[in-house]
């Protein structure tokens, strides 16, 4: 894993040129991306780190945003808005996020885990709009923070009995229903709000709104994944005690996913109901991860990727218009297709990825999600049918509002568009609908 981490870590030297950066970051992702790792078996072992097929999938997508972050930033670098700071921060979180997906040491994920939420909470407080994001940062902070402690101490107590924190080797040591079920919780908790799960929300929109456009690529495409990655890891420690809890992750996610598109129809902020729609895509996640099945994985990191490359390309285009525009409501910045036709057709594109239709990752993913959840329950049919309505409704919704009616004369001064722009676009939707044509589910095994 070194030979992906030093050219990374040295490319630091280099930040007085952001040209000099960018181009290095999309080298060294092609050349990750030559590997083309797709057995299941472990390699690139050393130092506490690895890869399997699931860490490689990630990382990938990890470099692949990190890159198109710096494609759309173009702003910061032009108004030298820090953009030297903006760079080393950058680096700094991708670094943090590489050794995070391959760490081999339970112990080291979580440090390294915790060490991506300073640089994201840098972006957020650095590079935010408005003077709340002092209260957004200190929102994700506290949520998140809060419940990372009880996972520390059930690390360190894992280390203390089993004497290896290494991934594959821990076991759960209680025989006890009630211990193992205080243990479960303090795992579990600290990935259910970073995920984050209906109820442990309520910081996500908040550091979304106030957040910059690359602190929202970041939230989106990078510390979700984050957590759905550590609960495929963590819930094997407690497979036997997780089936009894099955039920009350499955009901509060369903549940809550429907009031969350209801609140998504009645937003007026283009990046709130994009934000909020993360938490019901997450909440679909979560069902599959829970029931434990090969379906329900399969498709829970299918619907990672693709939201990961979906939702970051519709905060790239909600952070267009406001460029644009200055302002992010959905009543201001009406009929943008009059004055920005080649915009909407992004627009559209990634909308449909964004509701499920056809080719986009996101169908496959949550046809192996829907799959995996009623295999569990056929009771869960009826919630998943008003799930995927209001899915449909609430995206249908933001396309609507914001491309068709009554437009301000001044808007027609706005540029439709830069080259840059849409390059960023394109690489956010080709990947999205183009994966889904190597999708083999039929081998089970990333565990």
């Amino acid at each position: 894993m070194l030979k992906f981490i030093i050219p990374i870590f040295m490319l630091m030297k280099f930040v007085s040129d952001w040209s000099f950066i960018q181009i290095g970051l999309f080298i060294v992702k092609f050349l990750f991306g030559l590997n083309c790792f797709y057995d299941y078996n472990y390699f690139c072992l050393g130092m506490s780190l690895g890869m399997d097929f699931l860490k490689y999938i990630l990382i990938f997508l990890k470099m692949w945003i990190i890159s198109l972050i710096l494609l759309s930033s173009q702003k910061i670098k032009n108004s030298k808005n820090f953009n030297l700071n903006f760079l080393i921060v950058v680096i700094f979180l991708l670094l943090s996020l590489i050794i995070t997906f391959s760490s081999m040491d339970y112990l080291l994920f979580y440090v390294s885990f915790e060490m991506s939420l300073i640089p994201t909470l840098i972006l957020i407080l650095g590079w935010g709009y408005q003077p709340e994001r002092l209260q957004a940062g200190i929102y994700m902070w506290f949520y998140t923070l809060f419940l990372s402690l009880p996972l520390l101490v059930s690390l360190l107590s894992f280390y203390n009995f089993n004497g290896s924190l290494t991934l594959g080797i821990t076991n759960l040591f209680f025989d006890s229903y009630f211990f193992n079920s205080i243990w479960y919780f303090s795992n579990i908790l600290a990935f259910m709000v970073k995920l984050p799960v209906y109820l442990f929300h309520l910081w996500l929109p908040k550091a979304h709104v106030e957040a910059s456009m690359a602190g929202s690529m970041i939230l989106a495409g990078v510390l979700l994944k984050l957590s759905g990655y550590g609960l495929i890891r963590v819930l094997i420690l407690f497979r036997h005690i997780s089936l009894y809890y099955t039920w009350l992750w499955i009901s509060l996610s369903l549940f809550g996913m429907i009031i969350i598109c209801l609140m998504c129809l009645r937003q007026v902020d283009m990046k709130s109901l994009i934000a909020y729609s993360s938490v019901s895509h997450m909440g679909l996640v979560l069902c599959g991860l829970m029931v434990y099945n090969w379906w329900g994985l399969s498709g829970a990191v299918l619907v990672m990727v693709g939201h990961g490359l979906c939702s970051s390309g519709l905060f790239c285009l909600a952070n267009m218009v406001y460029e644009r525009v200055g302002s992010r409501s959905l009543l201001v910045s009406k009929g943008l297709l009059n004055f920005m036709p080649s915009m909407g057709l992004w627009w559209f594109l990634l909308s449909v990825s964004n509701m499920a239709a056809p080719p986009s990752l996101n169908l496959l993913g949550e046809i192996s999600l829907i799959v995996s959840i009623i295999s569990w329950s056929k009771l869960t049919m009826v919630l998943i049918m008003f799930i995927s309505f209001f899915s449909a409704a609430y995206t249908l919704y933001l396309y609507s509002l914001s491309q068709h009616g009554k437009f301000l004369n001044s808007l027609y001064s706005v540029c439709s568009g830069k080259v840059n722009e849409y390059l960023s676009l394109f690489l956010h939707w080709f990947p999205l609908n183009i994966i889904v044509l190597k999708s083999l589910m039929s081998t089970p095994g990333l565990l």
